[in-house]
């Protein structure tokens, strides 16, 4: 089987999680025998870029010439069997999809946010949830609220996107929704059943599961939506010690706050930015991996990581977290799930270190029935079996 892997690289100055998921998919689609052919740009091309070519740009989420000539050349090659797209801004465009029909070739496409209904696909602004733009033909208060890079213009345009693509994103063939809760925005949306397939993104097995550490780890951006402030507020309302160790690992514009607050108590230790040995030890440290998203997020890899560790995690309500822990798996939870407020979250500190050791066992049976490569592959290889099957009857 032929795959073309359509994806829109994010700038390596900004780590990217999408990335990484899309260059470990390549590694076990060709693993399990498949002939990937890769289709990317990157958003680090930009700065290469003529004044001409600039002066385009804002226009190539709308049609993107260069790319879908180039699409066309390889699909005359080689004849894929299928094309998987994942991210296509700015430089790919959701035109991608069109041109693959228009050779014969079906689409999947992966759903890593909320971007064909919010500019900027997280549906949070200004601290909080926003789906302002849901069910409008023209997201007019994403132009007004400059949700798109702080920009009015950019987020015109991207808002202008979304409307001319709602047909081409509607004629996709089939929808892989990273969770339950995309499953549902996609239904939302106007996507029928029967083209949306529930199929989380998998982690490479670190083997059997150390015995649980001690305390709590958040592992990630250290930005508003990922909850820093309701964890330490939930943290301070405790003794200093009486949980053990909060330990923060990642990087970004919440940094000072994490600082004072490892300055200020004993129990919070700032672990900084972690290459991948410091991840895996780190994880090995903790009891519980908390994950305190504040908006809907998608598919947090952490929880994944967590899970494939044995470690239990403590999540809000948000997004794809619930789905992710199994919060209504009827062979158990691996973790918990609370309202992204400051008292269920401290409520829930205490019971979480008290109930980890009992949670080890199923946070990695959870991950080998779910989330492990081999499982995961063999569900995405399904799916492009059934495309191909019906382009070719067709």
């Amino acid at each position: 089987m032929k795959v073309v892997v359509a994806h829109n690289r994010y700038r390596e100055a900004q780590p990217s999680g999408e990335n990484t998921i899309v260059d470990l998919e390549i590694a076990q689609l060709s693993a399990a025998g498949v002939e990937v052919l890769p289709f990317s740009r990157s958003s680090d091309e930009i700065g290469a870029m003529s004044t001409g070519e600039k002066a385009l740009l804002p226009l190539s989420p709308i049609y993107a010439p260069k790319a879908q000539q180039e699409l066309s050349r390889l699909i005359e090659e080689h004849r894929p069997d299928v094309l998987h797209l994942h991210n296509p801004y700015p430089l790919l465009s959701p035109w991608v999809v069109r041109t693959a029909h228009r050779h014969g070739v079906p689409v999947v496409q992966t759903v890593h946010n909320y971007r064909q209904v919010c500019s900027s696909g997280l549906y949070f602004r200004d601290g909080r949830v926003c789906q302002d733009c849901r069910g409008r033909v023209l997201g007019v208060p994403a132009v007004v609220h400059r949700c798109y890079r702080g920009s009015r213009v950019q987020s015109a345009l991207m808002a202008t996107t979304l409307a001319v693509h709602r047909p081409t994103w509607r004629s996709v063939d089939r929808y892989i929704a990273l969770t339950s809760a995309i499953a549902d925005h996609l239904r939302d949306y106007g996507i029928p059943d029967d083209r949306v397939v529930v199929k989380p993104n998998a982690v490479p097995d670190p083997g059997s599961p150390a015995p649980l550490g001690e305390g709590f780890l958040f592992l990630g951006r250290l930005s508003p939506e990922k909850g820093l402030g309701l964890l330490l507020d939930a943290w301070m309302r405790h003794p200093e010690g009486a949980l053990g160790t909060l330990r923060i690992a990642g990087d970004g514009e919440l940094r000072p706050m994490v600082e004072e607050a490892a300055a200020t108590r004993s129990d919070i230790v700032f672990l900084g930015p972690l290459d991948r040995a410091g991840v895996h030890s780190a994880l090995r440290a903790t009891a519980v991996v908390v994950a305190t998203s504040t908006w809907h997020d998608v598919l947090p890899t952490v929880v994944i990581e967590a899970l494939a560790n044995g470690r239990p995690v403590l999540g809000t309500a948000m997004g794809g977290i619930p789905y992710l822990i199994g919060a209504n798996d009827p062979d158990g939870s691996a973790g918990w799930a609370v309202p992204p407020e400051p008292a269920a979250l401290a409520a829930a500190l205490p019971v979480a270190r008290d109930g980890a050791a009992a949670l080890a066992d199923l946070a990695r049976a959870r991950y080998e029935r779910t989330f492990h490569p081999d499982v995961v592959t063999k569900q995405l290889l399904d799916v492009y079996a059934g495309l191909a099957r019906h382009a070719g009857t067709a």
